[in-house]
């Protein structure tokens, strides 16, 4: 296990879920499943790369013009009647939600998924304060139970097998044990958290999109959970980052076609609910935090990475994240969106280098966040401060002399091919490195290099 400063790098952790072969092939396949299906519902909206475009742009636009748009939808909440906090960091964020539920004697809060929430820790902040949270969604629920983190940003337990699923709600649900069909499993989660719902004090939620123009919120959810939980009690709560806000809701139109489609092939989520004041007799507070966002947001280029609508579709699509888990990864948010996001704060120095740069991300993304360069330029800000993951800051420089020197390119490429065909594989494989504990070494062809044989044949000579 490789271990700097005590935190276990990508490589090292990547190894460990690489062990089990059954899972591996069974994660990859399940997120390419998502990724295809990605592709089939954007295949049905003609204008799809205009939307893109635009969603892009609106998106810029609001982070070009932040100071502007959060004063707006400050000023339209309070009009409705919704209180807007402000939070420096996760450490204010917990405190006022906690300042909130103290307030109002709350013991019980049901919470639908906020990936903001797990960024600053609220559920192990409230439960050491004596205060029972209840994650409603069905994958966050799942993890919730066995003390985990998510490893997806939309589908937190996709890790998981039904079987492993039906174990844990035999333990903590009482379910029939040795029951693992999803519709059975579904119906005993319902049964549980409608109990938990009807309980409650108060409601937490994410928001997907601030509209500055109304001082409202949106919230996108499949299951409803977010809805039933805002709607039954008196006192609801919408953690949100900066980045979440929108100008108007012509900006929630262009959004809201993508986003599902985007993460799972889906017209539209089957809930999106608008929020624009308490109920009656209730309260509506609303927390926006900053946590480091705005320090990004001066790197014309990293700032772009806030761009992003958290639809998923990069990491779906990821050839690492999809062999190495979410659970591989230094940081809360997997996938590049994390690394993108994170790699500032990653103490093995080694997240940046969780990538092929292969630009897939970068192509799907429906706000054309460009993902790979910013993960090229965390790499290039690392090196720049000395901080290249153990190895790179040793060889790096010679793999580099070596690539840009075109004869001694070619010279290495005629040893590697001569070797590969007169050694056995035994003898090759250790000069593989880590790549070739999971990978065949590759079969050469019998012919010159690709170079030789495009100087042989190409046209117009």
């Amino acid at each position: 296990m490789a271990l700097i400063n005590g935190i276990e790098t990508h490589a090292s952790a990547a190894e460990t879920f690489l062990q089990d072969e059954e899972r591996v092939d069974w994660h990859d396949k399940a997120l390419w499943n998502l990724r295809h299906k990605r592709d089939l519902a954007a295949g049905t909206v003609p204008e799809w790369e205009q939307l893109k475009q635009l969603g892009s742009e609106i998106k810029l636009h609001t982070l070009s013009n932040l100071s502007r748009y959060l004063q707006e939808f400050e000023q339209n909440c309070q009009a409705n009647g919704i209180t807007v906090h402000w939070a420096k960091d996760g450490a204010e964020h917990n405190q006022i939600v906690h300042s909130l539920l103290q307030k109002h004697d709350v013991k019980l809060l049901v919470k639908s998924k906020s990936m903001l929430t797990e960024e600053c820790h609220l559920n192990p902040y409230l439960e050491d304060r004596g205060i029972e949270v209840i994650d409603t969604d069905l994958g966050e629920r799942i993890i919730q139970l066995r003390k985990e983190p998510p490893s997806h940003i939309v589908v937190p337990a996709i890790h998981l097998k039904k079987e492993e699923v039906g174990e844990l709600f035999h333990e903590h649900l009482g379910s029939e044990k040795g029951a693992s069909c999803p519709t059975y499993l579904t119906k005993q989660a319902r049964y549980h958290l409608r109990e938990k719902f009807l309980q409650a004090d108060a409601a937490l939620t994410g928001v997907n999109m601030a509209i500055a123009s109304e001082g409202a919120v949106t919230v996108c959810t499949n299951e409803g959970n977010a809805d039933m939980g805002a709607n039954l009690p008196n006192l609801q709560i919408h953690s949100m980052g900066l980045d979440k806000l929108v100008p108007n809701m012509d900006a929630v139109g262009v959004l809201s076609r993508m986003l599902a489609r985007n993460a799972t092939g889906q017209p539209i989520t089957s809930y999106t609910t608008t929020y624009k004041g308490p109920k009656p007799g209730g309260e509506m507070h609303v927390v926006m935090v900053d946590n480091g966002r705005t320090a990004l947001f001066k790197d014309e280029l990293i700032a772009e990475a806030y761009k992003c609508i958290r639809c998923g579709g990069c990491l779906n699509t990821c050839p690492v994240y999809r062999k190495s888990s979410g659970f591989s990864y230094n940081a809360l948010i997997p996938g590049p969106i994390g690394i993108a996001v994170s790699a500032h704060k990653d103490e093995t120095h080694s997240l940046a280098w969780a990538c092929t740069l292969c630009g897939s991300c970068t192509k799907v993304c429906p706000t054309k966040v460009p993902l790979d360069s910013i993960i090229a330029k965390w790499r290039r800000v690392h090196a720049e401060q000395n901080n290249l993951p153990y190895g790179k800051g040793s060889y790096m420089p010679y793999v580099g002399k070596l690539m840009g020197n075109e004869f001694l390119l070619n010279t290495g490429g005629k040893v590697a091919r001569t070797a590969l065909k007169i050694l056995p594989g035994s003898l090759m494989k250790p000069f593989s490195g880590a790549w070739g504990k999971s990978h065949e070494l590759p079969e050469v062809s019998t012919t010159d290099s690709f170079e030789t044989w495009f100087n042989k044949n190409r046209e117009n000579k």
